[in-house]
């Protein structure tokens, strides 16, 4: 029993000291020589006004009393709260020549920030800052709320701040002699000034680029610039400093606005950057529900009140964006490269979405890195995601070049092979022109030229042997009693003859370079090059001969041919024409046929001297 006595004993006095020092009031936040600036999260405690109603008053009293409690590990970041929460605390100027202090609580979307200060003769001084009030109800022009504090030498002032706010609740209190806050201001606009020229000089940029390309993910990608700017300008307290400084309505109303603008442009571009639509068209559904949601809550913010709209939408930023390295994963893995370096542009923007939405939640403490990571992860977000439009970019020409060429290529090989068929078309036409012409100047019996085209030939033939001083022989030849042939064998008998007579006539006058014609019916004509008188009578004797030497053989039967043939030789120099040869030519060949046929019968001067 003693030793459950003992046990309870122990349990109560370890109870009594953790109480103790869980409601123990942190010591005064000292101001000695040495110190400009000092954050007083350590030397804070805080109580929570559920319906925001109690007085100043009452909370000193409380205060007094030690009924609040210290900052829950340190942090001054507590999430979305209800009504107001009181922070107490007490300020010393041990020995610091500097008795004006500027106070500033280092985060600019607090609505209502009320400032007490209790000095130790009872005199009690407010001041009031926050988004609800003009801008120039502040201090100084800044864009975190701040107040002037006076604290006299060897003098313990007493703190109480009332904070409250519909959106995410933040308290990193600090205090700063004017030159310290002047040096912390210097560093402060300077990095707000890097962030925010990056912005520019990219959306300059695509700019340029959308307008000489008209590629809508440089449009986006704009848009997405100034929606993630905008936003950041708001969250930053510089939309209300420098955009509308006299409209705490719009300060307020701009932050959940521009939040549902940014992410429609995030959610737009990524649609089609990654090609959705096309890639991943299940997926294009979701993220078009998603803008579809943001716009929805851009809609309600103007209805609705502002915690109900900036909450969810807060929520929506993570998964929103995990979704978009899903939807980069699920695009490289398609083969997609642009995908690769957009995904390491996002894993940046999520870090820092990751860092500050952690601490609007109090997940994380406020540090440089969680207040800046937004910005430090969105700047690098914007310049990785300009480099993938450039890659995006170079991929397109390339595979625009390869399609060109391809398509070229392509086209090469069919107008290679048209322009074959073409060829061949063309050739077989012109084959078929030359058998027409052929068939135009070639009796369609024996083979041999027609007498049109013989006079066309004949004529050259004539014009060049006048000047080259050349004789031409002329031989007219005609079968004898061709039609006591017709009527005893028939007319097919004669055609046949008729072919075997011109067959007969080139084969023995063709190496003589002899002109070869069908004069009409049984009649054929010779015309042969650089002749004399005696050479042209042996050749046409030996025509003859080789008529009538052989028998022409036509179904079963031997028909005898004989032929009466005239011959002519035209001088150089006569001015003889081709009609008047052909007549002297005609008028030998009569002259054979009177002899009695089967013969050759000479023109007047065919053997003289020329």
């Amino acid at each position: 029993m003693s030793v459950h006595r003992c046990l309870a004993a122990l349990l109560a006095l370890l109870l009594v000291f953790s109480g103790s020092e869980a409601g123990a009031a942190p010591g005064p936040a000292v101001l000695d020589g040495g110190r400009e600036s000092l954050a007083l999260a350590p030397y804070l405690s805080m109580k929570n006004d559920p319906d925001g109603r109690a007085d100043a008053a009452a909370m000193f009293s409380q205060a007094d009393q030690g009924n609040f409690q210290p900052l829950p590990g340190g942090s001054t970041a507590f999430g979305f709260t209800q009504g107001a929460t009181w922070f107490h605390g007490r300020l010393f100027n041990q020995n610091n020549a500097e008795q004006r202090w500027l106070l500033v609580l280092h985060y600019p979307l607090l609505d209502n920030v009320d400032l007490y200060l209790r000095y130790p003769d009872g005199r009690t001084e407010h001041m009031a800052s926050g988004d609800t009030l003009p801008f120039s109800a502040r201090s100084i022009r800044y864009r975190h709320p701040n107040f002037w504090v006076q604290l006299p030498q060897r003098t313990e002032v007493e703190l109480l701040v009332r904070v409250a706010s519909r959106s995410s609740l933040q308290v990193p209190l600090a205090i700063y002699t004017p030159k310290a806050f002047a040096e912390l201001e210097r560093d402060s606009q300077f990095g707000i000034g890097v962030f925010y020229g990056i912005l520019v000089a990219l959306l300059s940029y695509n700019l340029v680029l959308w307008l000489s390309l008209k590629d809508a993910s440089h449009f986006w990608y704009m848009c997405h610039v100034t929606g993630f700017g905008l936003v950041m300008f708001c969250l930053n307290g510089l939309a209300f400093e420098y955009l509308w400084p006299n409209s705490p309505w719009w300060a307020n109303q701009a932050i959940p606005l521009s939040m549902a603008i940014s992410q429609i442009a995030m959610h737009q571009f990524c649609r089609v950057f990654l090609e959705l639509e096309e890639r991943q068209p299940r997926a294009d559904r979701v993220s078009l529900g998603i803008i579809v949601f943001f716009v929805l809550m851009g809609l309600a913010s103007f209805f609705v009140e502002y915690r109900t709209v900036v909450r969810p939408m807060t929520l929506a930023v993570f998964p929103g964006a995990l979704y978009i390295v899903y939807l980069a994963i699920n695009a490289i893995r398609t083969g997609y490269a642009p995908a690769k370096v957009f995904l390491a542009a996002w894993g940046f923007l999520l870090l820092g979405t990751a860092l500050y939405a952690s601490v609007s939640f109090g997940l994380l403490p406020k540090n440089f890195f969680t207040e800046y990571g937004i910005q430090i992860g969105s700047a690098m977000e914007m310049i990785l995601l300009s480099f993938a439009l450039a890659y995006r970019y170079a991929k397109l020409r390339g595979e625009n070049e390869r399609l060109v060429r391809e398509h070229n290529e392509q086209l090469e090989r069919h107008v290679a092979r048209r322009t074959s068929e073409l060829s061949t078309a063309l050739e077989q036409l012109a084959e078929a022109n030359q058998r027409l012409r052929e068939s135009n100047r070639r009796d369609a019996l024996t083979g041999l030229f027609n007498r049109k085209h013989f006079r066309e030939v004949f004529e050259h033939q004539l014009h060049h042997a006048s000047e080259h001083r050349q004789s031409l022989g002329v031989l007219l030849i005609d079968l004898d009693h061709f039609k006591d042939v017709n009527d005893t064998h028939g007319h097919l008998a004669g055609d046949e003859c008729l072919r075997w007579l011109g067959r007969c006539l080139h084969d023995n006058l063709v190496e003589h370079g002899a002109l070869l014609a069908r004069f009409g019916g049984e009649e054929f004509v010779v015309v042969l090059p650089d002749m004399d008188g005696d050479r042209l009578m042996q050749i046409a004797e030996m025509t003859r001969l080789r008529v009538c030497g052989e028998p022409v053989r036509y179904a079963g039967n031997n028909i005898p041919l004989s032929a009466s043939i005239g011959a002519y030789l035209l001088r150089p120099g006569a001015g003889i024409t081709v009609d008047e040869a052909l007549h002297r030519a005609d008028d030998a060949l009569y002259a054979a046929k009177n002899r009695g046929r089967n013969c050759v019968q000479a023109a007047d001067g065919v053997t003289s001297a020329p």
